[in-house]
């Protein structure tokens, strides 16, 4: 399941930061049905193990920190057997990847209150809390219009914009990534996803930045929503990743390059709003 589960993180078949956390999370329990001879094998195995899947994308910060805590809370349990240690793994895999989903619902859950009935929203790619956001608005009887990018070159505002067709309350409209600047007159409020947070820059999937840079020039809002803890201090080093030609060309690239980064920088000064669990910043 850990092969298997790294494989899926590399090919970027889990676009959301929340959900390859815990995925990553739960692949670790396989670990708790191998047997080892001592405490300190099997500590070696979770450290190997979890080594692999954070470095199976250097840009995922939410993995990198959920898989740090995870050592740290099997260790600082000091089990005395290996069964105990593969136990302590099970509970704690377990609580992180409820504190995610509880997070990214109570950030969804402030978030909605930004929407008002009749909104003309916009969003870009495929947020997994954006997603619970809308979701939440919708059941509190909320009705809104919905412009979502294409966002090339994986087109994840595909897969966004099915999870409201035929939706009752939602008028949903999927957009090229260029047409942000020509419908953003029409638009009260840009919601936006986030991989991490450092300093005073958030790291979210590309086009978020020129999106965002348009919404300020227009004065449209922008609210990014996500888990607190997607908030980076020391000790993580963002390392952007570059997807392959063939995302971008069918043929191949003769005489010249194709520049594909998965990830772009936007400054929070751009944001009116940024919404966790832990509360919302203005700026």
């Amino acid at each position: 399941m850990i092969d298997e589960t790294v494989q899926q993180i590399q090919d970027e078949q889990i676009q959301s930061a929340s959900i390859v956390a815990v995925k990553a999370a739960e692949a670790l329990n396989v670990l708790s049905n191998r047997e080892y001879h001592t405490v300190e094998d099997f500590m070696r195995s979770l450290v190997r193990n979890s080594r692999t899947l954070r470095q199976a994308n250097l840009s995922h910060a939410m993995l990198y920190t959920t898989q740090q805590r995870i050592i740290a809370k099997v260790n600082e349990s000091d089990p005395e057997t290996v069964a105990a240690a593969q136990e302590r793994l099970q509970t704690v895999t377990q609580d992180v990847a409820t504190e995610i989903e509880s997070s990214r619902e109570q950030a969804a859950e402030k978030a909605a209150t930004l929407i008002d009935d009749g909104d003309v929203l916009l969003t870009h790619e495929c947020s997994s809390t954006v997603i619970a956001t809308l979701n939440n608005a919708l059941e509190s009887g909320k009705q809104f219009e919905l412009y979502v990018t294409e966002s090339r070159p994986q087109y994840l505002g595909r897969k966004m914009i099915r999870q409201f067709a035929n939706r009752v309350g939602v008028d949903a409209t999927l957009i090229v990534d260029g047409a942000t600047g020509y419908y953003l007159s029409e638009v009260d409020r840009v919601f936006i996803g986030m991989n991490c947070l450092i300093d005073e820059v958030v790291y979210n999937h590309i086009g978020t930045y020129p999106l965002v840079a348009t919404a300020a020039s227009e004065e449209v809002p922008v609210t990014v929503v996500g888990s607190a803890s997607k908030f980076i201090g020391s000790g993580f080093q963002f390392t952007n990743e570059f997807g392959l030609n063939s995302e971008v060309l069918r043929e191949p690239a003769e005489g010249f390059n194709v520049g594909n980064p998965t990830y772009d920088a936007t400054p929070t000064r751009l944001l009116e709003t940024v919404v966790t669990d832990d509360g919302m910043m203005r700026f």
